[in-house]
Parts: C-alpha cells; sequence; structure tokens
C-alpha cells in the first residue's frame, strides 16, 4: 500500500526505476500506456521481432515522438537484459521456449524479471526461482494477469487465518471448446475473420483462451505459487456465478464439488446448455474462504458476505482484470521492495498437451491453441510419472505414433525434443520439484 510513495520518492530523486520490455503484443502494450502517467517508472528499452511494428504501437498508446526517441528499440531480447540501463525485464513474448532463454539471460546480468509468459512459468518454473534466488533477483509473476491477482487473494486470505477451499478465475467455457480450431474461433468471439483480421488479432493465440489451454496454464501457475492441489482429472468448469461460489466451490463431502478443499477451479460464464450464468465471474477471480471457528463464520455473516448454507465458507472476488494496464505493480514491487507479486514455489501442477482430434504418426503438433492438442491441468505428480508431454514443448515436434483424440500425449509419442535451454530447465524443473510433489 506505500509502493506509489516510494515509486514517487525515486522519481524526486531522478532515479525512476528503469525497465525493459521483451514483447510489445497486447499486453505490453497495455503496460506502455500506462508509464507516462505512472511517477517513478520508465521504459528505457523495447525488444520486439519487429521493431518498426513496437513503434507503432508506443504511438497508438500515447506516447510522444521524444519518448520514443529516448528509448532503445531492439529485435534481440537477450541483448537487451544485458543494458546498463534496464534494471527489470519484462518478459512478454508468450513463447515458452523464447521466455526462458530470456529469463536465464536476466539472471545470469543479475536482472530481476517479471514473467508475463506463465507459459514459461509452468513450464519450468521451480528451476526459473532456483536460478533467480541464485542471482540474488526476483522473478515474478506478472501483476494484473489472473495469477498474480489470485496469488494475493489466497496470500490475504492465509495472512488473515483463513483457510482457502478454492480459488482461481472464471471464463466462458463448454466442453466442446476443447476441439475448437483456429478456424472455428472468431465466432465465438462474436467476430468476422475479416473483423479479426483488421483489429490485428492472432486466431491461435486467442484460441488458446477459449479451448481451455490458457485456463489450465493458468491454474497451474497458481497452483505452483499458492500451494493449492489441482483436481485429479482436469478443471471441472462449473457453471458458476458470484453469489454461489462458496456454495458450489467447496468439498464433496459438504455439498460442493470439489474432489478435496484448497484446490484450483475455474468457473464458467455458461451453463452446459449454452445459456448465460446469472452474475457471471468471466473476467474476474476469486477465493472461496473457510471459518476457522464458528465466531468467524458468524462474522462472514454479519458483515454480508455471500456465503454457502452452512456459513463456514464465504467468497471474495475481483470482478475484473486489467492486465497489462496494472503491470507496473509488480515492476515497482521487484525493484523497490525486492518482493514478487507471486512466485513459484514447487511443483503440484502441469499442462499437458491433449489430443483434438485422433492423430497421426508423422503429424507435427502446433502448440497451444491450434489444430492438433489442447493443454489439460494435470497432477504434477501423475505428469511426472507417465512421462506426459508438456503443453509448452507440443510445439513443432512430430508425431513418431498414432494418438486417438482427447488422449494425454507423452514424451514416446513424438520424436527426441531438440536440446534446448527449455528442454534443459524442463528436466531441472521436474528433478527439483518432482520430490515436492504431493
Amino acid at each position: 500500500m506505500n509502493l506509489a510513495h516510494l515509486a514517487a520518492e525515486r522519481s524526486a530523486a531522478g532515479k525512476p526505476v528503469r525497465a525493459g520490455l521483451i514483447g510489445a503484443g497486447k499486453f505490453g502494450s497495455m503496460f506502455l500506456a500506462q508509464v507516462p502517467t505512472t511517477a517513478g517508472l520508465t521504459v528505457t528499452a523495447i525488444a520486439d521481432l519487429d521493431t518498426d511494428r513496437a513503434r507503432a504501437q508506443c504511438r497508438a498508446v500515447g506516447w510522444d515522438e521524444d519518448r520514443i526517441a529516448a528509448t532503445a528499440f531492439t529485435d534481440n531480447g537477450a541483448t537487451l537484459t544485458k543494458r546498463d540501463d534496464v534494471d527489470v525485464v519484462i518478459e512478454a513474448t508468450g513463447s515458452p521456449t523464447a521466455g526462458i532463454v530470456h529469463a536465464l539471460a536476466a539472471f545470469a546480468a543479475r536482472k530481476h524479471v517479471v514473467m508475463v509468459n506463465v507459459e514459461a512459468d509452468v513450464l519450468a518454473g521451480a528451476a526459473l526461482a532456483k536460478h533467480a534466488g541464485q542471482a540474488g533477483v526476483v522473478c515474478s509473476m506478472a501483476y494484473g494477469d489472473q495469477p498474480a491477482l489470485v496469488a494475493e487473494m489466497v496470500d490475504w486470505a492465509r495472512a488473515c487465518g483463513f483457510g482457502v477451499a478454492a480459488a482461481g478465475k472464471g471464463t466462458k467455457y463448454l466442453p466442446a471448446y476443447h476441439h475448437v480450431t483456429p478456424d472455428d474461433v472468431w465466432g465465438h468471439y462474436g467476430l468476422t475473420p475479416q473483423q479479426a483480421k483488421d483489429a490485428g488479432m492472432n486466431p491461435q493465440m486467442f484460441n488458446s483462451f477459449l479451448d481451455g489451454t490458457k485456463s489450465a496454464i493458468e491454474m497451474a501457475a497458481i497452483a505452483n505459487a499458492c500451494d493449492l492441489a489441482v483436481p485429479g482429472d482436469g478443471l471441472l468448469f462449473p457453471p458458476c456465478g458470484v453469489d454461489d461460489l462458496a456454495q458450489v466451490l467447496r468439498p464433496r463431502a459438504e455439498g460442493g464439488v470439489l474432489e478435496r478443499s484448497g484446490v484450483v477451479e475455474v468457473v464458467s460464464s455458461l451453463e452446459r446448455d449454452g445459456s448465460p450464468v446469472e452474475r457471471d465471474l468471466r473476467w474476474g477471480v476469486y477465493a472461496v474462504l473457510e471459518a476457522p471457528n464458528d465466531y468467524s463464520a458468524a462474522c462472514f455473516g454479519q458483515y454480508g458476505l455471500n456465503t454457502d448454507r452452512s456459513g463456514r465458507y464465504a467468497s471474495m472476488y475481483k470482478p475484473f482484470h486489467l492486465i497489462g494496464m496494472e503491470l507496473g505493480i509488480s515492476v515497482l514491487s521487484a525493484a523497490l521492495r525486492g518482493e514478487p507479486t507471486g512466485s513459484t514455489r514447487g511443483f503440484r501442477g502441469d499442462a499437458v498437451a491433449v489430443a483434438k482430434r485422433d492423430l497421426k504418426s508423422g503429424e507435427t503438433l502446433d502448440g497451444e491453441g491450434g489444430y492438433t492438442v489442447w493443454g489439460k491441468l494435470a497432477p504434477a505428480a501423475d505428469s511426472v510419472a507417465r512421462g506426459l508431454l508438456p503443453i509448452g514443448l507440443a510445439h513443432g515436434v512430430r508425431l513418431v505414433r498414432p494418438v486417438a483424440m482427447d488422449t494425454a500425449l507423452t514424451y514416446d509419442d513424438v520424436e527426441p525434443l531438440p536440446d534446448t535451454p527449455a528442454l534443459a530447465l524442463r528436466r531441472e524443473h521436474e528433478a527439483l520439484a518432482g520430490a515436492e510433489t504431493p
């Protein structure tokens, strides 16, 4: 609650926090829009594969020409991490393999990292956290994105002495969405393909939000940051509005849908027949609290919280998230407090690749939101024991045998993966965290 004051002091001293942004897409652009009006924060360098597009994005979000001229632009993210005028590196490419390379380079240069790239964090977060610790820097989730906002709510609840029965987010979901491809995605967003093209929207990226992949990745990140469990057979996506969170998201033994207390879950804004849920949480996040005693339970009701019928479970929620526009919180927290806004603490959840259709030997996988696979949340212990293929490594690799629709892929189903920093760090992640997995 003192962050703006600390940043203002840095501004007054002429020593603003200096950020370097890798990836000037939608998330990064929303962050850039806030920089001119955030005291004590500046962006000194931007890396993007298309530097002309990055400059155009700066103009589109309201930067004047003097600010653009004072900013260094490069097409090499690793080069940006080595700059002396960068205190905090923001990794916003969305590519897990690129994200890992950039993070390791930043740690080697003793730079804090804010990982907008949740895909990289879920693929190898325990190993990233280890390397950051060894370098004496912060590796942080990105405030404004759902995982960091949920991590904040869970931390608040526990610091208040409450149990956390469930935590997660809302989304638009129907079971059939798991098999949607980029060819079919725009109708689900109420857009024509031409409207989406004119807006510069990437069909594969947007499809990863629809087909369940992003939900799996984000819930794995939350589980790993908050020491929460994941459902044994993947997310349930129960239809649920904000008034019913405490009633629905409690253990089955007490009338809810959860297999146990203390898990991550995503609620759907649609009933299974496609009709809208009343007062849905499509754009928000939540935590279901468990009262530690009768007195606390009574206070839930006295102060107007939505509770279950027993009164022992209550919900807190945030109806919206502003993604990149809130990202400065993470940057300032890392630089001024040395604290992350959420970070991986273990390996409890994984996001694994599942066949969208019957796949043939010789086909090439195309990763998140594509035509071949979708990402499913799985317990880390199960993923490691079965050798399941992480969705973050299911890009550009060929199948060596057929895989039936809705079957989770394994490392043995694909050709040997190329020897990359991402694969090496994934192996390190599994070795570091496997023994800690419940």
